[in-house]
């Protein structure tokens, strides 16, 4: 192992070889998943823990960070799949009780990983981080499974609701807590006076920029592809709209999946079915190859040696949010007067969490790094945390979130899942 990732230091390994090697690798391991009844995504993601910086060494960190627009791509075309599943109709035929729900699942995931952290380890500012943490979801991991097994159903809008306006409601809640948090430090120049505008009005003021760009992209695309008579047309077309709408949320420093997932609903809401059928007609056609990519890349990401650093505020942030995205998914259901089947497996539906919380907690460890040994002990104690736990929900949770699907009985396993592996 150590002769292998010394041969791929010390040589110069061109990039297009790499990038296809991990795609072949990738499918064939991903089908080999069929014969034990998991996702392909587990495969995916198996494959890049095994090149990754954890084992062989084969995708540096250096690599990862030249193909890390690859990530941007997939999330950005993730983010348009799961607004492209939100039609205005569609919400109002689920009700008021899916918006119960995603702020249920939400805020008691924040509260019971908050409260756990805190009697464990009675610091108020980390368990209010690890806290604004907890909500963030993987979108991708879901929309995977979804896609692979063709999932259609109840339970199946559900997901896509709620994980597709997770992220707008994660971003407000980490920006409150991050605000607190950082108020409560000693020595902190917020200490003395919370500022109402860093707890409220910056995500707000986030979240409001990325639907804007969202919609001001998704107006002209939407002219553009009503007026398009070849179907050949509409892919290059959309690459090159979802591109500038993620790259116009990075240059702005605005959420990513938010801003293409406002896309995707502006195009759903306002074209005829036959254009949102061409769409999406051409966005199943590239997904699978965008997947295969984002998880190997992913799964290269997750430092397997990060897992004995769990600790045991590790394992209270993995069972606290577990708890209160299940636990919140059923109240909410239940108080929304949404379905059985709803109230029973939402909550396993939407338990990954990988690139989103991770990136957030890297901006804690940044944002606290000045603000003394206290401030230092948080954000590397997130960092690790985080990294750690989010090897964990980003191995189960695509298998979970087939489970549920298929005790709904919205996808069906066959004697096909192993004949095409």
């Amino acid at each position: 192992m150590d002769a292998v990732r010394d041969f791929f230091i010390t040589h110069h390994i061109p990039m297009l070889l790499i990038v296809g090697g991990v795609t072949l690798l990738g499918l064939y391991v991903g089908k080999t998943m069929r014969f034990i009844r998991m996702p392909s995504v587990l495969g995916f993601m198996v494959v890049g823990v095994i090149l990754g910086p954890s084992l062989f060494g084969v995708l540096t960190m250096e690599t990862q960070t030249s193909l890390g627009f690859i990530t941007d791509i997939a999330l950005g075309f993730v983010a348009v799949s799961i607004g492209l599943e939100l039609s205005l109709s569609e919400l109002k035929r689920q009700g008021g009780g899916m918006v119960v729900t995603i702020f249920a699942e939400s805020l008691l995931a924040f509260v019971v990983v908050t409260a756990a952290v805190y009697l464990l380890t009675r610091n108020l500012p980390l368990a209010l981080i690890l806290g604004g943490v907890a909500p963030a979801s993987a979108p991708a991991g879901t929309v995977a499974v979804i896609q692979e097994y063709n999932a259609r159903g109840p339970l199946t809008r559900a997901l896509y609701s709620v994980v597709g306006f997770d992220d707008g409601l994660g971003i407000i809640i980490f920006g409150f807590s991050a605000a607190l948090a950082r108020a409560l430090l000693p020595g902190s120049e917020a200490a003395t006076e919370l500022s109402v505008g860093a707890v409220f009005l910056e995500p707000l003021e986030e979240i409001g920029l990325s639907v804007g760009v969202g919609v001001a992209i998704a107006i002209p695309y939407s002219l553009l592809a009503r007026a398009i008579r070849s179907d050949r047309d509409i892919l290059p077309l959309t690459f090159g709209a979802v591109l500038v709408s993620a790259g116009l949320a990075q240059l702005f420093h605005l959420s990513l999946m938010l801003t293409d997932m406002v896309f995707g609903m502006v195009v759903v809401n306002s074209q005829r079915p036959a254009v949102i059928n061409r769409v999406k007609n051409e966005l199943s056609q590239q997904m699978p190859l965008l997947f295969i990519l984002f998880f190997v890349l992913a799964g290269a990401n997750l430092d397997v040696r990060a897992l004995p650093a769990l600790g045991l505020i590790g394992l209270v942030y993995l069972l606290g949010r577990s708890a209160g995205l299940i636990g919140g998914a059923y109240l909410g259901a239940l108080v929304g007067r949404l379905g059985t089947i709803i109230r029973r497996y939402l909550g396993i539906g939407i338990l990954s969490q990988a690139g989103v919380a991770i990136g957030l907690s890297l901006v804690v460890s940044q944002d606290f790094a000045g603000l003394g040994p206290e401030g230092r002990y948080i954000g590397s104690t997130v960092m690790t945390v985080v990294t750690a736990t989010s090897l964990v929900f980003g191995l189960i949770g695509p298998i979970l979130t087939k489970i549920g699907l298929q005790k709904a009985g919205e996808i069906k396993t066959t004697d096909r899942e192993t004949s095409d592996a």
